[in-house]
């Protein structure tokens, strides 16, 4: 069965070999970046399930603001609603954002409101890092889940205090940078390498038929736009984005704790080992007696303690040695087929991580 395992992963490694990624999902390039916009608004229509204002006097202090600026004075008035919600507004405002387009919202409560599902959020300036509006956000909340419950349980489904609203903002100021005054364009690896940062260097140089890419470290590969000679750094974007390239992957072990998922690289192996492993289980139990006087008789009752404990140690790994330069998929299908569960298969390859044996990154979650 390892044999068996050790051929389709071999047929699998194969087929990724052959894969060849677009520059464009490999690289960012120069300039060419979102923004991250944020906002503090009001979320109004919520049936009952609105911020506490007791709870919450920021949002009393937001709504005071809201309708003094529509020219109702509130001063000195008390509120209790609670239709209201104390909101943050984040989104993305995309490169190349032009005035008048829209982006979309996401909307979360900050208070101890139950749920935003059917509120309308009132209209909320969103401010980028540097202090400057550049949108502006209102309409319907789409909210993730729902609320249901009577006065002695409830329920819930997703997330109800967390929303969305597509094409809620709209762009009204634009990021002031000009692509076509670039004379040079960096590509900024997502996944710095050098080998991959090569073949980016080369596939593009091929491209255009002389030396017009040079990389400069292992995450960045400088492109000069006069040498392409295709005019401006837009065109020259364009000429390179689609062409692909194969990258080269470090050897690297993912385990997520809380799962029990395991992922792993096709290039990682293991040194000559030996595992052994097995399970022991203590199990103690309580079971007191309750000895009673006769009928009539004169005494008390008695508690009399009774434990049983016991040692249980279930069947596991017997001492097997892994040979030199196996590969780690090979040691997963032995373990899948010998019924190892994944905790267990965590703790196995941490061990093997912890006597050197296991060349690759290890990255535990």
């Amino acid at each position: 069965m390892i044999r068996l395992a050790c051929v389709i992963w071999i047929s699998l490694a194969g087929a990724l070999d052959a894969s060849q990624i677009r520059l464009k999902d490999l690289v960012e390039f120069d300039g060419v970046r979102g923004n991250d916009l944020v906002g503090y608004g009001l979320v109004v229509g919520l049936n009952g399930t609105g911020d506490g204002i007791r709870n919450a006097p920021f949002t009393e202090e937001i709504m005071t603001n809201i309708l003094e600026r529509l020219g109702v004075n509130v001063t000195g008035e008390q509120f209790r609603p609670r239709n209201v919600a104390a909101v943050l507004v984040t989104a993305e405002l995309p490169a190349f954002s032009r005035a008048g387009g829209r982006v979309d919202v996401i909307v979360s409560a900050i208070g101890d409101a139950e749920s935003l599902l059917g509120g309308t959020l009132i209209m909320t300036p969103l401010n980028a890092a540097d202090g400057e509006i550049y949108a502006v956000a209102q309409g319907s909340v789409i909210a993730g889940g729902a609320t249901a419950g009577g006065e002695a349980a409830d329920v819930t489904v997703g997330v109800p205090t967390s929303g969305v609203i597509p094409g809620g903002a709209r762009v009204e100021r634009e990021i002031a940078f000009s692509l076509s005054e670039l004379s040079t364009i960096r590509l900024a690896l997502r996944t710095p390498d050098f080998t991959t940062a090569q073949r980016i260097e080369t596939v593009i140089n091929r491209e255009f038929g002389r030396v017009v890419s040079e990389m400069t470290d292992g995450g960045t590969v400088v492109l000069s736009v006069s040498a392409t000679g295709v005019g401006s750094p837009a065109r020259a974007i364009a000429r390179v984005e689609n062409l692909t390239v194969e990258p080269e992957l470090k050897a690297r072990v993912v385990v997520d704790q809380r799962s029990g998922t395991i992922v792993m690289g096709q290039d990682v192996r293991i040194s000559r080992v030996a595992v052994s492993q097995g399970n022991l289980t203590l199990r103690v139990e309580e079971e007191p007696l309750v000895v009673q006087p006769n009928p009539f008789a004169r005494g008390e009752s008695i508690v009399v303690p009774r434990t049983t404990a016991a040692v249980d140690e279930e069947e596991g790994i017997g001492l097997a040695e892994v040979p030199d330069g196996t590969s780690l998929s090979d040691v997963i299908a032995g373990l899948n087929a010998l019924g190892v569960s994944p905790r267990d298969m965590i703790d196995i390859l941490s061990a093997i991580k912890a006597a050197g044996a296991l060349h690759a990154e290890f990255d535990v979650r």
